[in-house]
């Protein structure tokens, strides 16, 4: 994955309070993906809410980034983004809102960007507070998306991804895709509690999948306001198979075998690890966001 090294780099569309003390506290289980995450957590990983510092409460403010972040002052330029790897994801976020903003736009609608905040250990937001420990995820009641960037690492060594900057890229827009599925109604449909190879909470995380293959076909074709041209110059084929391989990796049947022993789909929140490639490879092979109809 490359960037074009004259364009700039939007750091206002991040946030990094990776710096910022959060004080203790709780967070709301329910309260959306994050409320699914933590069910995910409990049912793959053997741990409760309260191990992963979750529990009922009431929802507390997110903090204030410092006055000059790193990424403030180190992200300024695409050639940032191809040597540092907060940079890129900086620049990823920048590609995929600049793709779903023109997308709206060309169906007669408004994109309202979302926030993304890189923290480290433990965060408050509108869903409450959360710890490193539920991954990344995309908080519904304050549309925004949370990362701690040593994610990546567990990608590699806890769940057997190949790695890559693109399977980077790949989980930063598949949370951008339930910002999408908010926006348009969709992500509502998996608060019904249910989960199952069936169910809708399945359904909805794949067609985020299927979206991040959507922005992915057309992030080279996107331009970028500040140069006219594409943030994102080249992806290789090597990239997308990094994607898909991600895509695999946090599969429900995979994690359940490492971390069981065994595969129950009866307790699916995110579907199979085909599953996870098709639909992601069904976006990237369409570049629309039409074809992701997982409820069909």
């Amino acid at each position: 994955m490359q960037f074009d090294d004259d364009a700039d780099l939007d750091t206002s569309e991040v946030k990094d309070v990776r710096g910022s003390r959060v004080p203790g506290g709780k967070a709301t289980i329910g309260g959306g993906l994050v409320g699914l995450i933590a069910l995910v957590m409990g049912l793959l990983f053997g741990v409760g809410p309260e191990q992963l510092g979750l529990s009922s409460g009431d929802p507390e403010p997110v903090p204030a980034a410092t006055s000059l972040s790193q990424v403030e002052q180190t992200c300024k330029k695409g050639r940032d983004a191809n040597t540092r790897e907060d940079c890129r994801l900086v620049a990823v976020v920048n590609s995929t809102q600049d793709f779903w903003r023109q997308e709206f736009t060309r169906r007669g609608g408004t994109y309202s960007p979302a926030t993304t905040f890189f923290f480290k250990d433990r965060v408050n937001t509108g869903c409450g507070a959360a710890t490193s420990a539920v991954g990344p995820f995309y908080c519904p009641a304050d549309r925004r998306v949370y990362l701690d960037l040593t994610f990546y690492d567990d990608l590699r060594t806890k769940f057997g991804a190949s790695g890559g900057p693109f399977a980077q890229a790949y989980v930063i827009a598949h949370e951008y895709g339930h910002h999408v599925q908010n926006l348009t109604g969709t992500l509502q449909r998996a608060q019904d509690g249910q989960q199952g190879a069936a169910s809708n909470a399945v359904k909805v995380e794949l067609q985020a999948d299927c979206y991040a293959g959507v922005w992915a076909h057309n992030a080279t074709r996107t331009p970028d306001e500040s140069t006219g041209r594409p943030l994102i110059t080249k992806l290789t084929d090597e990239d997308i198979r990094d994607g898909l391989d991600a895509a695999a990796a946090v599969g429900d049947d995979r994690i359940q075998e490492k971390m069981q022993g065994r595969v129950t789909p009866e307790s699916w929140t995110h579907g199979s690890a085909e599953q996870r490639q098709q639909w992601f490879y069904q976006g990237y092979r369409t570049g629309d966001m039409a074809q992701c109809n997982t409820f069909r």
